[in-house]
């Protein structure tokens, strides 16, 4: 699955010692999950703007708009002019299962914005898989901060959007990462309702026309599942045109 060679976009060994001498002088590195979306996208504009430096990861986790999101993601690293990207692979949650992101046998529920139960589009723990990745990337690189556009206000209500979850995660690479690794996971839109994201982003001028959020279509959102009914919500309640296309 993916239609790409995810060992051939691993940094080399020779890239990452390239990459490590030109962070001598002591810039801020941070490491940015980028999923292609608009919570990411806004997030990368602010750790931009808090940063020296950025590398872009992205995880391919088997979702059914995987080819969507890597596009959207390609675009907003060529937009930030990040050159230090790794494309990494967790397809495994397809076996898992569990999700209808990931479950062609579940069907993707129609948007709910009311409903209090966690959606089927729920992919048990997956936050902890990128962040675990993110976090061994950042060590390599010794990069100081990693960035996660998390939102627990607002949301679908994911218990790996929380924020006591990015707490128990930052303890766990206090202790499992090397005494001398100093790495913060940053979550600066986690408490922000989604129009507050979008105004931050036109503040920063995060380019949200490059940004994908629907769970089941890539040519137009469908408009219909639960990404798509709080993105447009969203726009609606900042008074902003969302500038993607929908069906």
């Amino acid at each position: 699955m993916g239609g790409y060679d995810e060992k051939a976009l691993a940094p080399t060994a020779e890239e990452i010692e390239a990459e490590l001498a030109q962070l001598e002088d002591g810039r801020a590195l941070a490491v940015c999950l980028v999923s292609g979306g608009m919570d990411s996208c806004v997030t990368a504009a602010i750790a931009r703007a808090e940063n020296d430096e950025l590398a872009f990861l992205h995880v391919s986790y088997g979702q059914r708009t995987e080819a969507r999101e890597r596009q959207a993601f390609e675009a907003l690293a060529d937009h930030y002019g990040v050159t230090r990207r790794f494309v990494a692979s967790v397809e495994y949650l397809t076996r898992i299962g569990g999700s209808s992101l990931t479950d062609l046998g579940i069907p993707v529920s129609e948007a709910n914005l009311g409903a209090h139960e966690i959606p089927t589009s729920y992919v048990p723990f997956r936050n902890a898989h990128l962040l675990a990745i993110a976090t061994s990337w950042a060590e390599v690189l010794g990069a100081q901060r990693i960035y996660i556009g998390a939102v627990a206000e607002d949301s679908s209500g994911y218990p790996d959007c929380r924020s006591e979850f990015y707490s128990a995660f930052q303890y766990a690479v206090d202790v499992g990462t090397r005494p001398e690794t100093v790495v913060e996971i940053r979550t600066p839109v986690i408490n922000m309702r989604k129009a507050e994201i979008i105004r931050r982003g036109q503040e920063l001028g995060a380019p949200l026309a490059l940004t994908w959020s629907c769970y089941q279509a890539e040519e137009r959102a469908c408009g219909r599942c639960d990404s798509c009914a709080l993105r447009l919500r969203a726009f609606a309640e900042a008074g902003v045109r969302d500038p993607i296309l929908y069906a």
